[in-house]
């Protein structure tokens, strides 16, 4: 399948993909990932293996879109913890210190 990365069309198959990312070990995902065969790679690292071009010349995007029309599975950004329910001030930290009861 022809592909438009980085202003470069690639003619990319699921199997070449498959083939090129054998062997390759997974960096952490942080981001945007795509699942090749039981591995979870970031997209970036994939699209530098099967372009062999410089991660800045490239976005997620045109990685992310040119997999998916490949067939391969690919997840957006993992979901982000949940922030705290309500920020300690000061004063109820230097109370919670001294042990006195909280402060509400």
């Amino acid at each position: 399948m022809r592909c438009v990365i980085a202003r470069f069309p690639f003619d990319l198959t699921k199997s070449g993909v498959l083939e090129a990312m054998q062997g390759v070990k997974p960096e952490e995902v942080v981001g945007e990932s795509v699942i090749i065969g039981r591995r979870t790679y970031p997209v970036m690292q994939v699209g530098q293996i099967i372009t062999r071009q410089d991660r800045r010349d490239f976005s997620a995007g045109e990685v992310v879109r040119a997999m998916a029309k490949l067939g391969f599975t690919c997840r957006s950004l993992p979901p982000q913890a949940a922030a705290p329910a309500r920020a300690v001030d000061p004063l109820q930290h230097a109370s919670a210190m001294l042990g006195a009861p909280p402060v509400v």
